[in-house]
């Protein structure tokens, strides 16, 4: 987090903004394409659907994960096709099958016979991916309680597939959140093999392995993601080689658009308290913990802070206790790595005003999509910037950042 005094672009405004790097997007998918060559990226639009993410890493040719018949709706309005969508989703709304099977998203997990009963009723030309349920007690995160199916329940699983006449395809599976084992990986994926192995004994033709989400968004992750993808490299090579014919296909969200994302906060009220003899700054901010800063756990003299979100509830406190300088009413703060469910899950209690999203590209990327004839924003819908201003710390005409805040894990 890191302050600065009122820039002249921002004068007069008091509503908060992300600044959206669309460069850091592609700078991510480069790395996956580089580091998990054989696995294919379907972004879990739920972490955040702003339509400029969406457009460009359809643009890069991802798939997407998608959890309601909204997401879906939204993503075909963007262009995307039905065949690069995953619903993802173990517990679906009948009527969200419904329109699923009218607009030709055909592949979705289960994990239960109920949920099988409505997919025969509402789409029999579906594709259905098994979802199992695999430790994930070293997460922060934890999935496997909720959704998943155990392994003593697979074979009846597959079996009733068989009578009501639903084309099964694959396995999918989610180690959680905030996983502090690389190991997970290998585990849950030697333990879809064994799916694997008794669906094909069933007669069903697998073709695909989908290994689910998790994966960290930022450098200051306990395990960075280049470990996860050494063991989950090695597994694949062991338990589904190349040849097998299976395509591994995986659901990140943070990993994308958690560092993409850089908050700016008007200070727009101050108070300065005593506490044992020591000044404690208190500071009021235009977003707080009902609107971006829901997934926030929060040279010169610093003074130990205390920030508020703008609403009337006490529980709106962004922070309890942060040492950072003096700042004045007026001034801004800046907090990174805040792509990654915080725009999706902001509300305006209190009616206080959402903050704005401005996606920005650096001129280099813009001319390339340009001349391919891939990338579909109009430049109005973006701003272009020089590529050394589009650095992670240092966004725009913005000062640099002084860290990243401690936050939560999804």
């Amino acid at each position: 987090m890191s302050a600065l005094n009122s820039a002249s672009f921002i004068q007069d405004s008091e509503v908060p903004f992300h600044v959206a790097n669309l460069d850091d997007l592609h700078q991510k998918h480069i790395r996956w394409l580089r580091t998990l060559p054989r696995v294919k990226p379907f972004y879990a639009v739920k972490c955040n659907s702003t339509p400029a993410v969406i457009r460009m890493l359809s643009t890069l040719g991802t798939g997407f994960d998608c959890a309601s018949k909204g997401e879906i709706e939204l993503v075909l309005s963007l262009g995307v096709t039905p065949e690069k969508i995953i619903f993802a989703h173990t517990t679906k709304p009948q009527s969200h099958i419904k329109y699923a099977s009218t607009r030709g998203v055909d592949m979705m997990t289960f994990d239960c016979e109920e949920e099988l009963l409505k997919i025969s009723a509402c789409h029999t030309r579906a594709k259905l991916v098994l979802r199992i349920a695999v430790d994930d007690s070293k997460s922060a995160i934890k999935l496997s309680q909720k959704f998943g199916t155990k392994p003593s329940v697979v074979k009846k699983l597959l079996e009733r597939c068989k009578e009501l006449d639903l084309e099964v395809i694959g396995v999918s599976f989610h180690v959680g959140s905030g996983c502090t084992d690389s190991l997970a990986y290998r585990q849950a994926i030697e333990d879809a093999r064994h799916v694997f192995d008794t669906a094909v004994l069933l007669g069903f033709q697998m073709k695909l392995l989908d290994i689910g989400g998790g994966f960290p968004g930022n450098e200051g992750f306990q395990i960075q993601f280049d470990e996860f993808s050494k063991v989950i490299n090695e597994a694949l090579d062991e338990f589904f080689p190349a040849d097998s014919g299976v395509q591994v296909i995986a659901e990140p969200g943070r990993y994308y658009v958690d560092s993409a994302f850089t908050l700016a906060v008007n200070v727009f009220a101050k108070k300065v308290v005593m506490d044992d003899n020591d000044r404690v700054m208190m500071y009021y901010i235009s977003d707080g913990v009902f609107g971006s800063l829901n997934s926030t756990c929060f040279g010169e003299k610093r003074y130990r802070s205390i920030i508020w979100g703008p609403t009337c509830d006490s529980l709106d406190r962004v922070t309890a206790t942060y040492w950072m300088p003096e700042v004045q009413v007026g001034d801004w703060l800046l907090i990174d790595n805040m792509g990654a469910y915080t725009v999706c899950c902001s509300s305006d209690f209190n009616f206080f005003d959402k903050a704005d999203i401005y996606p920005v590209l650096s001129r280099i990327l813009h001319e390339i999509f340009t001349a391919s004839n891939l990338y579909p924003l109009d430049p109005l819908h973006y701003f272009m910037c020089p590529p050394q201003m589009l650095g992670p710390m240092n966004l725009s005409c913005l000062p640099p950042l002084m860290s990243a805040p401690e936050q939560c894990t999804h």
